[in-house]
């Protein structure tokens, strides 16, 4: 399999699956696949990140090394589509201590900016929950957050800003 070719050629739920198995718990497969979600070629990087997702579900273990480079892609601009799938990934591991606070500003950075699609800000509520769990004095800030946008939000932003709140 060529990931490039592939992911240039396509962008099915068919080519993911085929990617995640081809990918397994392979470090090296996974390596070619995280640079290419790294690189600037923006239509390689948004289709690898549904790819990125996906294997991090299948085997998180392969995505510890990468997330400090996954927060640093955050911190220049890119498609909707690495921001969801990156914070997406991120709310079904448990972050290191030492990368919590950066991961943290940009959920928060995210959740609060009107701009941001919804996935982005479901996700980032769900790390920010995770989050406050070894972290209690997030959840004041959290909880304020979501509340203000409620009233206004989309159907998908409150059921997950209920389940939240009522969590928290």
């Amino acid at each position: 399999m060529n990931l490039r070719e592939d992911l240039l050629k396509n962008h099915t739920k068919e080519l993911i699956e085929k990617i995640v198995i081809y990918v397994g718990n392979d470090k090296k497969r996974f390596a070619e696949l995280m640079n290419l979600f790294l690189g600037n070629i923006e239509v390689i990087s948004q289709r690898g990140a549904w790819a990125v997702s996906y294997c991090a579900e299948a085997h998180p273990e392969l995505v510890f090394p990468y997330l400090e480079k996954m927060l640093d892609n955050l911190n220049r601009p890119v498609h909707d589509s690495v921001k969801r799938n990156t914070i997406r990934t991120f709310q079904d591991i448990d972050i290191p201590e030492k990368l919590q606070g950066r991961a943290a500003d940009i959920c928060f950075q995210f959740l609060c900016n009107k701009d941001e699609t919804i996935g982005t800000k479901v996700f980032s509520m769900t790390v920010l929950h995770n989050l406050s769990k070894e972290h209690p004095d997030l959840k004041n800030e959290l909880r304020i957050a979501i509340e203000e946008q409620m009233p206004y939000a989309s159907a998908g932003f409150k059921s997950r800003g209920k389940k939240i709140l009522k969590a928290l």
